[in-house]
């Protein structure tokens, strides 16, 4: 073992110490710390050249991490190999140049400036590892944390997440990839699903397929591959989700982190197949299920397949499926198969942006032209689509029952918020997350480890433009930039973190890379994040306030986000015989 591993073990110990006695995440600094006294050095032996499984790659040293960007992790998934599951991809001899990020996956809407440019890229499964540890002679293996981007299964891509932070001042190996989503990523049909592969969810089979390349070589960047921590925002959160619950998945990851996204929103196989085949039917392969159709729909070029997945302003839903119960890489709807307990047991983390809903009525003004503020007509309008028709939550039966609408408005009447733009977003938060969290929240505390926080920093940087009258406060992705620096989706504008906010980034890198070591955000103890406990546990608050970081109850969060009206509407167990 280094010297710098002692020295940083005996200096974690000591920390591990002091947050039991009460002290909290004291380990931000003694990382920084630890982390400042030896910085990689580049040496004649070509410290940052690793051998990988596939072939030789050659890093970079960038602010004391070293950084390995853009390794081919499987083989292109184009021609014969588009809506099949990932392949090895080719070895090669000569040294990979790992210092640019790989193209991203092909997409074409924008979730306002989350994600993008547009583009039709499918060779494009490549990976990144941020290390602050590059010794292959080295005996200490560092934990592992594995980030699968958001991006609501349609777009979203890896280069947006700048991993130093997490490894540097957490000493963790960081692994960011790109995976398949919309069209390419989350297709079922008749014709590709009865070829006799694996089929449906190929942007969790390629999720599956990364953890695997993990696994034969993250020794080699001095992570240890017996040590990997999945975590995601938004539909990143579901894509781990999708591991926890997956039977394909088992022993290639040992703990969870869902940040805004715990359960796992799927789409029946039947309805999937069915709009496959309309999609097929629009792109001129007809509606049969025969051979001759699936090769007629991977002879279609990657610009007209995205073509049916929307445009870069708005997402075409008619014939995307996102997650589907396939019945193999996903066996059950998610909540039936938390229920049963028959899903990977690993310690979790779980929670939820406060604001939730402001991002997505950020979208909603972003693209008025010209931008004003939201009104209450729109609001009522909004209500009255969503809350009176015939499907309820995920698009699949049952219907909202009658008098919905009324009771919806009643629970959120504009008297009740500043402005139709934030009564519109708490409906959309408390529906959409909050209380879908608090439900998992209350299956998972008997079966697994698990702790749950609230993200509440109402100051959080917008990397929006300013828009007229919109307070975006601690909204859904608002988190992110407090654990990969200077985030500001695929198109935004950077806006660094001022003291408080990096005060309260630390405390919070330093839970998330506890959580890899040891399984609990504290290092050890119980202090200052407690273990969930149902029925009525206590939730982490992550603030800049003057108290910093504080907890509150299950039912204190209920209250707040109207969670006892929710539940009574919300279709949360699926009526699948």
């Amino acid at each position: 073992m280094s010297k710098l591993s002692k020295l940083w073990r005996r200096l974690r110990s000591r920390a591990d110490t002091s947050r039991a006695s009460g002290a909290g995440f004291a380990l931000s600094l003694l990382f920084a710390t630890s982390a400042a006294l030896t910085p990689l050095q580049a040496d004649a032996a070509g410290k940052f050249r690793v051998e990988t499984k596939e072939g030789p790659v050659k890093g970079f040293l960038n602010n004391g991490v070293a950084e390995f960007l853009g390794i081919p992790y499987a083989a292109p998934p184009i021609g014969n190999l588009r809506w099949r599951p990932p392949q090895k991809h080719e070895r090669w001899t000569n040294v990979l140049h790992a210092t640019a990020y790989g193209p991203s996956c092909a997409q074409i809407y924008e979730l306002g400036l989350f994600a993008g440019p547009a583009n039709n890229n499918e060779d494009c499964l490549y990976i990144n590892v941020f290390t602050p540890d590059v010794d292959p002679a080295g005996k200490e293996r560092l934990p592992v944390m594995f980030w699968s981007y958001g991006g609501a299964a349609v777009d979203g891509e890896s280069n947006d997440y700048d991993g130093s932070k997490l490894a540097r001042d957490g000493h963790t190996v960081v692994v960011t990839f790109n995976y398949r989503q919309n069209l390419f990523g989350f297709l079922a049909h008749p014709a590709l699903d009865h070829e006799g592969h694996l089929f449906a969810n190929y942007g969790i089979l390629d999720n599956q397929f990364a953890l695997k390349w993990v696994k034969r070589n993250i020794e080699k960047f001095g992570g240890d591959p017996n040590n990997v921590t999945v975590f995601g925002q938004s539909a990143g959160a579901r894509n781990t989700g999708s591991e926890v619950l997956s039977p394909l998945a088992k022993g290639l990851f040992n703990r969870a982190i869902f940040e805004s996204g715990a359960i796992p929103i799927e789409t029946p196989l039947s309805i999937a197949e069915a709009k496959g085949t309309a999609f097929a039917v629009a792109a001129g392969c007809g509606s049969l299920s025969d051979a001759a159709t699936a090769k007629c729909l991977r002879s279609l070029s990657a610009a007209r397949v995205e073509s049916f997945a929307g445009t870069t302003t708005s997402s075409n839903g008619a014939y995307l499926a996102g997650l589907i119960t396939d019945g193999q890489i996903l066996p059950l709807p998610a909540i039936d198969q938390y229920l049963s307990g028959n899903f990977n047991h690993v310690p979790i983390i779980n929670g939820n942006a406060e604001n939730e809903g402001n991002f997505f009525i950020a979208l909603t003004e972003y693209f008025e032209s010209p931008r004003a503020p939201l009104t209450e007509a729109q609001f009522v309008a909004y209500v009255n689509s969503v809350y009176s028709g015939n499907a309820g939550p995920g698009g699949s039966p049952p219907a909202y029952p009658p008098g919905t609408v009324a009771a919806v408005l009643a629970q959120y009447p504009l008297s009740a918020y500043p402005s139709p733009q934030l009564q519109w977003g708490a409906l959309e938060t408390d529906a959409n997350y909050s209380c879908i969290s608090r439900h998992m929240d209350q299956i998972l505390a008997n079966q697994v480890p698990l702790y749950t926080y609230e993200f509440r920093d109402q100051t959080a940087p917008f990397y929006y433009p300013p828009m007229p009258g919109f307070a975006s406060l601690a909204y859904h992705t608002s988190d992110i930039q407090y654990y990969w620096p200077l985030y500001h989706g695929g198109q935004g504008t950077p806006r660094p973190l001022n003291s408080k906010q990096e005060e309260l980034s630390d405390q919070l890198v330093t839970a998330w890379t506890n959580f890899a070591w040891t399984g609990n955000p504290n290092g050890q103890g119980n202090k200052p994040w407690p273990r969930y406990k149902a029925p009525n546990g206590l939730f982490l608050a992550e603030d800049i306030k003057p108290a910093g970081l504080s907890t509150f109850t299950a039912d204190q969060f209920s209250a707040e986000h109207h969670c006892d009206f929710w539940d009574k509407l919300l279709v949360y167990k699926s009526t699948t015989p």
